[in-house]
């Protein structure tokens, strides 16, 4: 082969070879390429400069107004935990009531927490997410919160309109003063003398009363314990009167009797019709509003057919109410139903003979439904009633123990 030869086979082969290497070259330029990346990023990281690729497409964070938004993303990271503060505020007659709560409505304990109201500072003293303020004046004001570690605080103020009196309306929101007897001393607190009890002259009847013009009832509390309401039902029981709660004859706590949701259950799904008593040692008509608004917020989601009963008696005289002249106590009385039947349900009033006569003015009283107890063969009571309680040693089938009988005389239940 000549020179000339063999540089023409030199080239062709030179020619043939970097097609090849053209060809490998563009086949793999994707994989070159994220390698070339992935070098570039790693250098950014050790000299810490951020380099973006072109390819990289930022649209989804741009359309994100919060992304580059510090303190909603905190606030978000915070809600999230359960770390947001709200304020509930209520007044009921020339005071201001504040509950701090989380996201979930509970009050939040054990925490420093302090108040604006008017600009006027007010500190959680006893640290248990509750401020309440007396002895104001009628007006509005508006209520925040100051800034607390740890959690988000909204920067907002909320009007509240304080009441120069009482409008027997309910409490929005009175949960956060409700108690279950597992946080008092029950011993000291639910306590009460039975005062037609004491004035019974023997001649009561034991036994179930009833007639055409009547029908049978009882009255259960957390003293009768279980109750089997199917039997008590087939035993002829037409309605039961159920305590809800009572507040404590030595704190004034109120609380929820702890056999309330059960009997409340069971008497309905047995067919038994409800009504509701609640054993009060309110000293003034706001502590009667608020034991109301307990009773109503019980009972919410029941269908009631007999009153809310405001239960009026002693506590053998070591009680916080026990002193109320006759007066006050009418008034007491008079809150508690104008604030139940406010509610759209039915007021009522149960005491004693006794008691009806020589404790509170029962002629104002009449305008609600009256539910006496005698334990006598025939009552005696000059005034009005509707619900007569007959004995408190009565027997029903399904009920350990005595329980309370009644009449009732209504004619729409």
């Amino acid at each position: 082969m000549d020179s000339k030869m063999r540089r023409t086979v030199i080239l062709a082969g030179v020619v043939a070879l970097l097609a090849i290497i053209a060809v490998v070259v563009f086949t793999n330029l994707n994989t070159i390429r994220k390698k070339w990346n992935r070098i570039t990023r790693a250098k950014s990281v050790e000299t810490e400069t951020a380099v973006v690729p072109d390819e990289t497409d930022l649209s989804a964070f741009m359309q994100d107004e919060t992304f580059f938004d510090a303190e909603k993303n905190a606030y978000d990271s915070l809600e999230n935990k359960g770390q947001t503060l709200d304020l509930l505020v209520t007044s009921v007659e020339k005071d201001l009531r504040i509950k701090i709560v989380n996201t979930l409505g509970t009050p939040v304990m054990g925490q420093d927490f302090y108040v604006n109201v008017n600009d006027v500072p007010y500190e959680d003293t006893d640290r248990d997410g509750m401020i309440y303020i007396g002895n104001m004046e009628a007006g509005d004001y508006y209520v925040s919160m100051q800034p607390v570690q740890g959690y988000s605080v909204a920067n907002t103020k909320i009007k509240v309109t304080v009441k120069n009196q009482v409008d027997y309306q309910v409490i929005d929101d009175i949960s956060y003063l409700i108690k279950s007897e597992d946080e008092v001393d029950a011993a000291i607190e639910d306590i009460g003398v039975n005062d037609a009890q004491t004035n019974a002259d023997g001649t009561e009847r034991t036994d179930v009363v009833i007639n055409e013009e009547s029908k049978f009832g009882i009255d259960v509390s957390k003293w009768n314990k279980e109750i089997d309401w199917v039997k008590a039902k087939a035993a002829g029981v037409d309605y039961a009167i159920i305590r809800c709660g009572y507040r404590g004859a030595s704190t004034g706590a109120l609380v929820e009797d702890p056999y309330f949701a059960q009997n409340i259950q069971g008497a309905t799904e047995a067919g038994v019709k409800i009504g509701m008593y609640f054993f009060t040692q309110a000293t003034n008509e706001v502590e009667a509003v608020e034991e109301a608004s307990m009773a109503i917020m019980l009972c919410d989601k029941y269908r009631l057919t007999y009153p809310v009963f405001i239960d009026t008696e002693g506590a053998g005289g070591s009680g916080r109410a026990d002193g109320l002249d006759k007066d006050t106590r009418t008034k007491v009385c008079e809150a508690f139903c104008e604030t139940i039947e406010n509610a759209g349900f039915t007021g009522g009033v149960y005491a004693s003979k006794n008691w009806l006569t020589r404790n509170v003015d029962a002629a104002k009283l009449d305008k609600y439904v009256v539910w006496l107890a005698e334990y006598k063969a025939t009552p005696t009571y000059e005034g009005n009633f509707q619900i007569w309680q007959y004995t408190s040693n009565g027997a029903v089938d399904g009920i350990e123990g005595r329980v309370d009988m009644n009449i009732s005389l209504l004619t729409n239940n």
